[in-house]
């Protein structure tokens, strides 16, 4: 009982947080996407093939969530946008703590996009809220048909789904249409976008759903 009861007081803390971050990022009418996925779906790989369609009309970070390395912020920074290396020591996840310090560090009044890296797993990421304005599960084919059933959550709370790695589809026994079929029945408002980051199929797609997240907040500044 005591267990549970710290767990609710840990996640009443975390939304109140996240809730300052949010009004934050409100305030100065840049979009936040907290990108949730397990380790080696691919979600460094389409970040560095999504970011090059971004900054040629958008001013862009980068929050780079990781246990102990700088692997995956090294390799982001290469692509020439700003990166904040966040390591949790152990921490299955990043918490809205983490990247309110984060925000910090990063010139809010310049940037339209912030995209967050976080922790390889499908678990605790997608329990904690960030003050994101939108959660993308990234699922590769390579992982199989189960995760959908394994971990609803992450496809519940999510606006979208990229499966990456559909390069691979011939060499696996994933079904993709049988796959959509369980996301849609998980959630059925789901944005889904197979891609494949060797090939360059699906990443327009999806960077221009980013794209249209941007306009859609400004638009809304605009009214305001």
């Amino acid at each position: 009982m005591v267990k549970v009861i710290i767990a609710e007081k840990l996640l009443k803390a975390n939304e109140e947080i996240a809730a300052v971050n949010r009004r934050l990022l409100e305030g100065k009418g840049v979009v936040m996407v907290n990108l949730i996925g397990g380790p080696g779906a691919g979600k460094t790989t389409l970040l560095e093939k999504t970011l090059p369609l971004l900054t040629d009309k958008f001013c862009v970070a980068v929050i780079e969530g990781d246990i102990y390395t700088t692997y995956d912020a090294e390799r982001i920074a290469k692509t020439g946008v700003e990166v904040v290396q966040i390591n949790t020591h152990g921490a299955c996840h990043l918490d809205a703590k983490m990247i309110g310090d984060a925000l910090n560090q990063l010139p809010l009044d310049e940037l339209d996009l912030i995209i967050i890296e976080n922790v390889g797993n499908l678990v605790c990421p997608a329990e904690f809220d960030l003050g994101d304005d939108y959660k993308i599960t990234i699922s590769s084919v390579t992982e199989g048909m189960d995760k959908p059933a394994k971990y609803p959550l992450a496809f519940r709370e999510a606006y979208g789904v990229v499966i990456t790695k559909t390069d691979l589809l011939p060499y696996t026994v994933f079904n993709l249409g049988s796959y959509v079929e369980e996301l849609f029945k998980i959630n059925g408002n789901l944005k889904i976008f197979p891609v494949s980051a060797l090939k360059d199929e699906g990443i327009e797609d999806w960077s221009q759903l980013i794209g249209r997240m941007i306009w859609r907040k400004r638009r809304n500044l605009t009214v305001i």
